[in-house]
């Protein structure tokens, strides 16, 4: 069967073991040899939040457009919380992929089976596993923002480097006029790729080379903002 491979990694679990994407990759490689697969494409997410929706995931998108298109009959994730760490993220990309009748989705343990009316426990064993994952990603930002109070209340600078729109004096004028178009963008419903189109085009400076802004930089820092 060919199928299409997709990877993630968040910002927050960059910096852990086992989460990278050469070690998904290597895991999802395997499984297919022994199962006697193809993976004809590859995607990936790197610094992306599996809270984000699918369109917000330049990644996501490629791997799903491609069973649309036919270019592959089922997609594998080396797990279902690489696919997403929201419960409700996870079930729309599950219905999403099965629109198709005759697409799958596999994970390196085996296949993630379609619901069954005569078998809800599949159903809703799937959905208690997608609950314990997102519960895990609360968890970890928890613990980071703790560490961030910690780190502020003892007279640190908490973050490191300084989040956008904030500078060794404080609020950057300029980079909060974009964090405020960020955020009324996204409440209009705007993708981060028109987000960062707009801001672009708008001439808002970037935190970093280069001046181009990228749907990834605007996933990260709603996300980093939605965690504050």
């Amino acid at each position: 069967m060919k199928l299409v491979a997709y990877l993630r990694v968040s910002t927050i679990e960059q910096s852990q073991k086992g989460y990278g994407l050469d070690i998904q990759r290597s895991a999802i490689r395997a499984w297919a040899k022994d199962a006697g697969h193809q993976v004809v494409l590859w995607c990936s997410d790197e610094g992306i939040s599996g809270a984000l929706a699918a369109e917000d995931r330049p990644g996501l998108t490629e791997a799903l457009t491609a069973l649309r298109m036919h270019t592959a009959s089922a997609l594998v994730v080396r797990d279902l919380d690489r696919l997403a760490r929201s419960v409700t993220v996870q079930e729309a990309v599950l219905l999403e992929v099965w629109r198709r009748e005759d697409a799958h989705v596999f994970t390196v343990y085996g296949e993630v089976l379609r619901d069954d009316p005569d078998d809800p426990m599949r159903t809703a064993m799937r959905q208690v596993a997608g609950v314990f994952a997102e519960l895990d990603r609360r968890l970890i930002v928890k613990r980071l923002r703790d560490g961030r109070k910690a780190k502020t209340k003892a007279g640190g600078h908490a973050n490191g480097r300084y989040p956008y729109g904030y500078g060794p004096s404080g609020p950057i004028a300029e980079e909060q006029d974009a964090l405020r178009l960020m955020r009324d963008l996204r409440a209009t419903g705007a993708t981060t790729y028109a987000i960062a189109e707009a801001l672009t085009a708008g001439g808002h400076p970037t935190k970093r080379p280069p001046s181009t802004w990228s749907s990834a930089s605007v996933s990260r820092i709603l996300t980093r903002q939605a965690a504050a």
